[in-house]
């Protein structure tokens, strides 16, 4: 158990399923977030549940519920959970409340969130981290994890790992932190798809026509990341530069060799997916736009990923909630 309280900085999907099980396991755990997501919680706790068999109820008292960043002022590590585009403005609250000495941890999408937390929190211990697991709302206070894997942190002193190692929760350090990120990157990359296409994520990975597009997708990515210099280091038993194979193989194989990739529930959909049907913003710049600027800086060209970078604007842009597109309308 920490010696102090853990602060999670933004209790959404990812915040709150990973701070319940913090608390339910005994540390204390402060979620600090809004009243939209804290409410339910005042009101009946926390229910999570996952595709292999967890159902746990985590009760209103065992958790302190906060929408003001002075809650970080009596935190001993801050777990960073907020999206890409809040990562600056909880910086500075970060940078204003908490003490010097707490840890810091960024267990966010993208690349990049790190690298803001880093300057605003100069001499800080200041980790980046990668969760490989999907979690999808189930109703009000109750988050479900629909996929599989450990969360990796960037290695430094304390053992953290072994600290936020807990029953349903497995945490390991990895110094080549950065380079596990890219490969989570190339594999965020069908978020976007996924949105634009309806399908829950299990029907469009056994959709060969999704595959390819995503194929040809992963491997104008890595052709970026090639040009750039960039290390990736896979998220999966497979190298990266296998993935764009793996995808374009008939389905009947594919299924056999990837197995792992689909341990996820049938209805699940991924993050940017669940933001579109909302109407909320998504992360798309720092994925597919991401990868467009970074082609543009060596005078290279990454056209699927800008075509579906635009399509997500676009409806965004419109209010449409539940495109239903097809593989083909993505392609340039």
């Amino acid at each position: 158990m920490t010696r102090g309280r853990i602060v999670i900085a933004g209790a959404g999907a990812v915040g709150c399923f990973v701070g319940g099980l913090l608390a339910a396991a005994g540390h204390p755990v402060t979620l600090l977030g809004r009243p939209r997501m804290l409410d339910p919680i005042r009101d009946g706790g926390l229910r999570l549940t996952d595709f292999a068999g967890l159902d746990l109820r985590v009760a209103p008292g065992a958790l302190e519920l906060s929408e003001t960043a002075d809650c970080l002022a009596g935190a001993a590590l801050v777990l960073v959970t907020v999206k890409g585009g809040a990562t600056a403005d909880m910086a500075a609250r970060i940078a204003a409340h908490a003490p010097a000495n707490a840890p810091v941890i960024s267990l966010q999408n993208g690349i990049g969130n790190a690298g803001t937390l880093r300057a605003a929190l100069p001499g800080r211990d200041l980790r980046a981290g990668m969760v490989p697991f999907n979690v999808v709302p189930a109703g009000p206070g109750h988050w479900h994890r629909a996929s599989s894997g450990g969360i990796v942190i960037g290695a430094g002193p304390g053992d953290l790992a072994n600290m936020l190692s807990v029953p349903g929760l497995a945490v390991t350090e990895d110094a080549d932190i950065t380079a596990i990120q890219w490969g989570k990157l190339l594999l965020n990359l069908n978020n976007a798809l996924n949105a634009l296409s309806g399908l829950a994520l299990r029907d469009q990975l056994m959709s060969r026509g999704w595959r390819r597009l995503m194929a040809d997708q992963m491997a104008e990515a890595l052709g970026v990341l090639r040009a750039s210099g960039i290390a990736v280091k896979s998220t999966t038993p497979l190298p990266a530069w296998m993935g764009p194979h793996i995808l374009r193989l008939p389905t009947p194989l594919f299924a056999r060799i990837a197995a792992q990739m689909l341990t996820i529930d049938p209805s699940a959909r991924t993050s940017m997916a669940y933001d579109v049907r909302a109407g909320r913003a998504t992360e798309i710049d720092q994925l597919q736009g991401l990868i467009v600027a970074m082609a543009a800086e060596r005078g290279l060209s990454a056209p699927i990923c800008a075509k579906v970078a635009g399509l997500v604007r676009s409806v965004t842009e419109t209010g449409t909630t539940d495109p239903h597109l097809r593989p083909d309308a993505l392609r340039p």
